[in-house]
């Protein structure tokens, strides 16, 4: 992803989700991950796709275990 599609992606998602904190990581080398986070903290990673001059962009979200709240 480019620069600009970073920080176009980082506005509709503070926007979407009211976030202002949510921030978009340039990867370190080429080739790796675009880290996205809340703050300090590590949500996901965001994927570029392009097929047939379209060009889309997905959003995984990392949910561990470990910070769930206790099962009722």
């Amino acid at each position: 992803m480019t620069p600009t599609e970073i920080a176009r992606v980082t506005d509709y998602l503070r926007r979407t989700f009211d976030n202002k904190l949510i921030a978009i990581d340039p990867p370190k080398k080429k080739g790796y991950p675009i880290e996205m986070r809340v703050g300090d903290e590590f949500v996901g990673v965001v994927h570029r796709d392009e097929d047939e001059g379209e060009v889309s962009y997905s959003l995984n979200l990392v949910i561990l275990e470990e910070d769930l709240p206790p099962a009722p």
